[in-house]
């Protein structure tokens, strides 16, 4: 047998699987409208992947969507067609390999041959050339390079030049740009920081010591939070195993513990969470509502069944209803204390969800606007005189916050706008008030947003 035939003949190199598990969730997210953190988690398991392999398998995921954008403008100058007349999944498989060779640790050579591995099994040997040629030119420069190549230049378009350099849609930037007087370059840098995962000891059920024997380190200002240095399984620590204790940003749990220590007179055993799923904060408040009854209310039903299962373990008469927050069901002035924690563009946690910033356009902030002044309005009108409500967005965009509270409070004459600024005690650079805006570059939180409304 000749050489050539016999290398014609030889059984070709299986692609490696962590870098196809990889791929396969970014095209669950980009072709399925998928969630990178709940696809990624069931892809782990199915594929029994741990340790380093589920770190390397995370960072190529959560890389890949991060930068998404910053790889087109750059593949977009390798390849000699516009990038929508390419198939939506040999782009994935350049993204994927563009991700390698300009942010990771991985030698060129071996990424751009992993690359073409992959292609040839999931896509066929004829797009092997293409991803092949392309992959080669992206090596040849540095990020740095590819970036001072491809962006405006920060001294005559520095919005335009941050969306390159540091992954942004534009019109995000611009929005962040509005509400920032300084340090817009270090909250999109914040926002390319993979999050740590926080832990929220709840209160009557679990406590700090109980974290911190499991590996956690207390956080800054809430309480009852912790951080699980070094990552890993929460669910492997008892507390959160048994619904004592839950996974939960330190913002959100800042903005529960705001709403919870609020000064109310009178009685004060009656609280709503009107927008409730998946029921981390609702969990929270449940743990500190006084010997009283918290009331969730959620209109999907799969995320209120999330809502019972974080209730599961607290003590108390706790309700989840099902039902649509605009419409109570419910005598006007019936609660104490609401959370209005309205449905947002989310565009204050993009550090943990890394496929929205591409997933999201300006026409959904602007057509969220009418849902969240009815939930604001809603939530005012179900909360007794003297009682408060803490109207919370996980998003800074100025059209998602402080407009939509004027908005609403300019159509009243019976709640007012309070400085909420004294409820984050210890907490630094909370601005002028009288509402809170958390910062990922300041706080190391989500951008959670809060203006507290009492009823008068």
């Amino acid at each position: 047998m000749s050489d050539r035939n016999a290398r014609n003949r030889a059984p070709q190199r299986r692609s490696d699987p962590v870098r196809r598990v990889a791929y396969q969730v970014i095209r669950q997210v980009t072709a399925e409208g998928g969630y990178a953190n709940l696809a990624l988690n069931k892809a782990l398991r199915d594929a029994r992947l741990g340790g380093r392999d589920a770190a390397f398998c995370t960072e190529l995921v959560h890389g890949t969507l991060r930068w998404q954008g910053t790889y087109d403008a750059f593949l977009a100058r390798c390849v000699s067609r516009p990038l929508p007349d390419l198939d939506p999944e040999l782009l994935d498989v350049l993204r994927l390999g563009a991700h390698q060779l300009l942010n990771m640790r991985v030698d060129s050579y071996a990424a751009v041959d992993e690359m073409v591995t992959l292609t040839r099994s999931e896509l066929g040997q004829k797009r092997t050339g293409l991803v092949n040629a392309v992959l080669r030119k992206i090596s040849q420069r540095s990020l740095d390079q590819w970036i001072s190549t491809t962006a405006p230049r920060p001294d005559e378009d520095l919005l335009g030049y941050l969306a390159i350099a540091e992954a942004h849609p534009r019109w995000v930037i611009e929005a962040f740009d509005r509400v920032l007087d300084e340090g817009l370059e270090d909250l999109l840098v914040a926002d390319n920081e993979p999050p740590r995962v926080t832990l929220v000891a709840r209160p009557g059920l679990s406590d700090m010591d109980e974290l911190v024997d499991a590996g956690a380190v207390p956080t800054r200002w809430s309480p009852y939070g912790a951080v699980l240095e070094g990552g890993g399984d929460p669910g492997r620590i008892g507390a959160v195993a048994t619904g004592r204790a839950g996974v939960q940003d330190e913002g959100s749990q800042l903005v529960a513990i705001a709403l919870a220590s609020a000064k109310v007179d009178g009685d004060d055993a009656s609280w709503l969470d009107l927008c409730a799923g998946p029921g981390g904060k609702s969990a929270l408040l449940a743990a500190l509502v006084p010997d009283g009854q918290l009331t969730a209310v959620e209109p999907l039903k799969h995320r209120a069944e999330l809502v019972r299962q974080n209730l599961r373990a607290i003590p108390g008469n706790h309700k989840v209803l099902i039902g649509d927050g605009t419409k109570p069901t419910w005598p006007e002035g019936s609660f104490d204390r609401v959370l209005a924690d309205v449905p947002c563009s989310g565009l204050g946690a993009l550090r943990r969800r890394p496929e929205a910033r591409w997933r999201r356009t300006p026409e959904d902030v602007e057509e969220l606007r009418p849902l969240q002044e009815a939930l604001l309005d809603s939530a005012i009108t179900s909360v007794r005189s003297g009682g408060v409500v803490a109207y919370v967005t996980c998003s800074p965009h100025p059209d998602e916050t402080r407009t939509v509270v004027d908005a609403v409070l300019g159509r009243r004459d019976d709640a007012t706008l309070e400085d909420a600024r004294a409820l984050f005690p210890g907490v630094p650079d909370l601005g002028d008030g009288p509402d809170v805006q958390l910062w990922p570059h300041l706080h190391g939180t989500d951008a959670m947003y809060l203006a507290l409304i009492r009823r008068s």
